[in-house]
C-alpha cells in the first residue's frame, strides 16, 4: 500500500506485474481500513464486535467487481410520457424493427485496474459488435496515464475500424490532461464534442448527436446555452452526452430523447450484486446513480463505468459492458 501511493509522486503508467504484485493488493488493503472503521471504533470502547473478518470479505469481492465486468445487452424504450419529477423510470414495449444500437464506454479510467490491453480488448468487442455508434463519456485517463498521449490511443486504437461512428464528450478527469485526450481521440478518428452537436448517418437512420462539456458551476446556464445554440430539428432524433447525470435535470425540456452519463460509476458501493438498486450515491444525494431515468420527456441511461477511480474498489456494483438497443427514438422525435 505504501508503495503504491509513494509511486504516485511520480505518476506513470506500470506494467502488468508491477499493477498484480503493488496497485491491486495496496488497493485491496485500503479498502479493508476503509471498511474496518466501525470494528476498529468498537475495540478502541472496550467492545469485541463480532465479523471482524467481514471488511476482509467485502473487500474480496470488490476484486472481482472491480477487475471483471460481464458483457450484456440492454433494452431501452422511450415511451415519451410526461414524467413531472426527476424519477427511476423502467419501462418495457414492443421492440422496434430496427432499434438504434449503441455501445457506450465511460469512466475506463486507464490506470491500476484498466490497463491500455484492457481497455483495447473492451474497444475491440465494441467493434465486433457492430454498434450504430460508439459513445464515449469520458474520464479516460487517471493521473498515472496523463503523461503520454501515446497510452491513450493506443488504448483506444481498435475503434478506428468503425471511423465515423465514435463521439466522445469530456469528463471531470479529462480536463486535467486536455491535450492528452485530444490527441489520442484524433489519431483514432473519435469526434469529440465540446458543447457542439453533430449529424450521425446511421444504418437505423440519422441522428443528432450533442456533446456537453463538464463543468462544476453554473450548469443550469451551460446547459441552456448550448441547448440554445443548437436547436432541434423538427423530426429529428436527438441523443445527448452528458459525463454528470447530477447536471440532467438542467436539460432545457424537448432538447434530447435520450442522455447518456456516467460519472457516478453506478454508485461505486452498493447492493447491486444482491439484486438491489440501493448505492452510496443514491443514499446520499439526489444524483442518479445506474440505470434508467426520466424527467419530462427526456430519459437518461447512467452507466455503471467500463473501470474506476478514487474509493480503491468497487464493491457490490460490477463495471458494465453492455450493448444499448433503444426503440422508440423516432416515434419520440416524430410524435
Amino acid at each position: 500500500m505504501f508503495v503504491h501511493f509513494a509511486a504516485l509522486i511520480r505518476p506513470s503508467l506500470r506494467g502488468s506485474l508491477y499493477r498484480a504484485a503493488i496497485s491491486v493488493p495496496g488497493s485491496w488493503f485500503v479498502a479493508v481500513v476503509f471498511l474496518s472503521v466501525p470494528w476498529s471504533i468498537a475495540r478502541a470502547m472496550g467492545f469485541h464486535p463480532w465479523g471482524a473478518w467481514l471488511p476482509f470479505a467485502l473487500a474480496t469481492v470488490g476484486l472481482v467487481d472491480s477487475l471483471w465486468a460481464s458483457e450484456d445487452e440492454r433494452h431501452l424504450w422511450l415511451d415519451g410520457a410526461v414524467v413531472p419529477s426527476l424519477q427511476r423510470h423502467e419501462t418495457r414495449g414492443a421492440h422496434d424493427p430496427r432499434p438504434l444500437r449503441i455501445v457506450q464506454i465511460t469512466d475506463p479510467h486507464i490506470g491500476a485496474f484498466m490497463s491500455v490491453a484492457a481497455l483495447q480488448a473492451v474497444c475491440a468487442r465494441a467493434v465486433a459488435r457492430d454498434p450504430d455508434l460508439v459513445l464515449l463519456t469520458g474520464d479516460l485517463l487517471t493521473m498515472e496515464s496523463q503523461r503520454d498521449p501515446a497510452w491513450l490511443a493506443a488504448a483506444l486504437a481498435p475503434l478506428k475500424a468503425i471511423e465515423g461512428r465514435c463521439y466522445a464528450c469530456l469528463g471531470n478527469h479529462d480536463h486535467e490532461a486536455l491535450d492528452t485526450v485530444k490527441t489520442a481521440l484524433a489519431v483514432n478518428g473519435i469526434t469529440l464534442l465540446v458543447d457542439d452537436m453533430a449529424v450521425a448517418e446511421t444504418a437505423a437512420g440519422p441522428v443528432e448527436i450533442v456533446g456537453y462539456d463538464f463543468v462544476w458551476r453554473d450548469r443550469a446556464a451551460h446547459m441552456q446555452s448550448v441547448a440554445a445554440r443548437f436547436p432541434r430539428t423538427a423530426g429529428a432524433p436527438r441523443v445527448a452526452m452528458l459525463h454528470d447525470p447530477g447536471a440532467f435535470h438542467h436539460l432545457p425540456e424537448g432538447n434530447a430523447d435520450l442522455v447518456l452519463s456516467g460519472h457516478t460509476h453506478g454508485g461505486q458501493l452498493g447492493l447491486l450484486r444482491l439484486g438491489l438498486r440501493g448505492t452510496v450515491v443514491s443514499a446520499l444525494s439526489q444524483v442518479p446513480d445506474h440505470g434508467q431515468w426520466a424527467l419530462g420527456t427526456a430519459r437518461l441511461y447512467v452507466h455503471r463505468g467500463t473501470g474506476h477511480y478514487g474509493f480503491p474498489l468497487r464493491i457490490g456494483v460490477p463495471a458494465e459492458r453492455s450493448l444499448l438497443h433503444v426503440h422508440g427514438l423516432w416515434r419520440e422525435a416524430t410524435g
